[in-house]
């Protein structure tokens, strides 16, 4: 952003489509009307994940006309610790240089070795960033204390890879609270479900609706009249959390439900417990369930993946809700015949 307040795409490598030029000035706070500055923001939008910090230019002899910039960097994989100290150092030479060649010299040698290093601008080592610590960086102890018992409608919403929408003012309210929602299905270790950022626009929100189940971080709270978004509303602002009439019957809550709640809350609510020693309790309690369901499979007619037994599960004598939810957890996981 210039001292004539115009926002200008100054510089990319390799290439880009028009597509994601527009989403990335979009989600980019320099082209934003309300002038708030986010340092760090991080999304996906099909199948790639885009980290974009913005820094504000002071006393930099090299970018004498530059009030603020910033720096968007595109990775197949999510870790938004990893590349917003690798975005910090690419600033840090950007300010003092001015030039892009200079940032490229250090993105090449990350690209190729995993590392750069300088003695004024940091160093940074690929290997440092673990995927599994990015996982665990959220806090689930801060969900369950502000959501308590209703935590377990956004585990069983996970479970059943359902479509659940949050919305509140504040983007990193947003990232911090959807980054973390994944651990509670720990066992697929999937956050390609994740999308922290999202904007009414004609193009993601078609994006969107072409994956199965997901969550979707909003700041616009117009997504609240789109039903045809969700199944599970969550307003972070207000901490309410709609299960959409769509969903209801699948989402009947009974004993075993409170029971699992019960777990979250007690286990999170122990001060002597970590976040990663909560999200390994709720693992334990879903590969029960996840045994539960396999005992009632059967392989059949040379197929390799078990499908769930209708008769073996009516059998059991489980109570309404949970027999209910046992057959949409064998849905959600394919493992009905179809």
């Amino acid at each position: 952003k210039d001292t004539n307040g115009d926002a200008l795409w100054v510089w990319c490598y390799p290439s880009i489509t028009a597509e994601l030029r527009s989403l990335l000035l979009r989600k980019c706070c320099l082209t934003d009307e309300n002038k708030l500055l986010h340092t760090f923001v991080f999304g996906q939008y099909k199948r790639s994940w885009f980290y974009i910090t913005t820094v504000e230019v002071q006393d930099s002899p090299a970018l004498k006309k530059v009030t603020h910039f910033s720096i968007v960097l595109m990775a197949k994989d999510f870790n938004p610790e990893k590349y917003a100290a690798f975005t910090r150092i690419l600033c840090r030479i950007y300010l003092k240089h001015g030039s892009p060649v200079k940032m490229m010299e250090s993105y090449i040698a990350v690209l190729t070795k995993g590392i750069c290093q300088s003695e004024e601008n940091g160093s940074f080592l690929s290997k440092d960033f673990d995927a599994r610590k990015a996982y665990l960086a959220g806090s689930i102890k801060d969900i369950v204390s502000q959501f308590g018992m209703e935590t377990v409608i956004l585990y069983t919403a996970l479970m059943l890879k359902k479509r659940i929408v949050v919305y509140h003012p504040r983007i990193e309210a947003i990232q911090e609270f959807t980054r973390t929602l994944p651990a509670l299905v720990w066992h697929r270790q999937d956050w390609s479900i994740l999308h922290s950022y999202v904007h009414l626009n004609e193009e993601e929100v078609e994006a969107l609706k072409a994956c199965t189940g997901y969550i979707a971080g909003f700041t616009d709270s117009e997504v609240n009249s789109r039903p045809d978004l969700y199944d599970v509303y969550v307003n972070l602002a207000d901490s309410e959390i709609t299960i959409s009439p769509v969903v209801k019957e699948a989402m009947t809550m009974g004993k075993l439900h409170k029971e699992i709640g019960l777990l979250i809350v007690q286990s999170a609510e122990d001060p002597d417990k970590s976040d990663s020693q909560v999200i390994k309790d709720i693992s334990l309690k879903t590969k029960e369930i996840l045994a539960t369901l396999a005992s009632l499979t059967e392989v059949s007619d040379g197929n390799e993946k078990p499908t769930l037994n209708s008769e073996a599960l009516k059998q059991k004598r489980f109570p309404p809700a949970t027999e209910n939810f046992l057959f949409h957890l064998a849905a959600a996981e394919q493992m009905l015949k179809i």
